[in-house]
């Protein structure tokens, strides 16, 4: 039988948290929060909600705290996929159990959420161009033709989990894990998915500057 964890880095998201795994548990009983040295109640209102809390005494970034998850999820022996899912809320449940059942089918090694695969996700033009030039840059760098660089929501099976080993903390971290996969050669695909923007996503670092910010990253890193 299939046994997929979720992985949520978590900072600072005591407001929103709560209801992101209550809607996970139903459909993904198994859900690691990693802490990210948050100085609210995050920690404590994940953990009542019903998942695993695994804490960084300080914020290390976001790519630090997917890989300390994803260490989490594989200490599992039957383990067999990993999501790694934002604490925001922007990320659909369904998406991510449609990802799953596309590794479950032996399709793919690997399912890379995109948000521009169709047309449910509304986007500013200027954002949808920085992310556009993003995902560019990323296929002239590992060969990937992807839509969608820098979604954060992913399904990997156990194998692809075992090897990977994010050293980016911050920002960065999404271009080095899709140079992982390209160097692991795994069957990839994309998958349709939605991401909700609302002001909250927004303030916690889906801004047209945080997108900017993607951009620095890829060029001078």
């Amino acid at each position: 039988m299939s046994r997929t964890w979720i992985v949520i880095p978590l900072f600072n998201e005591a407001s929103i948290i709560g209801s992101v795994i209550e809607d996970l548990l139903p459909v993904f009983p198994h859900v690691v929060c990693v802490n990210d040295g948050s100085t609210d109640a995050s920690s404590e209102v994940a953990r009542a909600a019903g998942a695993v809390v695994v804490n960084h005494p300080v914020n290390l970034g976001q790519g630090a705290a997917l890989q300390t998850g994803l260490e989490y999820a594989l200490q599992d022996p039957d383990m067999t996929s990993v999501v790694t899912f934002d604490a925001d809320g922007q990320h659909r449940v369904s998406d991510a159990a449609d990802m799953v059942a596309r590794l479950e089918s032996g399709e793919a090694d690997v399912v890379l959420g995109s948000r521009f695969l169709d047309g449910r996700t509304q986007i500013g033009a200027l954002k949808r161009l920085v992310l556009r030039t993003a995902a560019l840059q990323t296929r002239w760098s590992t060969g990937m033709p992807l839509t969608d660089a820098h979604n954060g929501l992913r399904a990997f099976d156990r194998g692809v989990a075992q090897n990977i080993h994010i050293t980016q903390n911050r920002m960065a971290h999404a271009s080095e894990l899709v140079q992982m996969i390209a160097s692991m050669q795994p069957r990839w695909t994309e998958h349709p998915v939605e991401i909700i923007y609302t002001d909250y996503s927004k303030s916690k670092g889906q801004s047209l500057l945080n997108s900017v910010n993607i951009v620095a990253d890829l060029l001078f890193r």
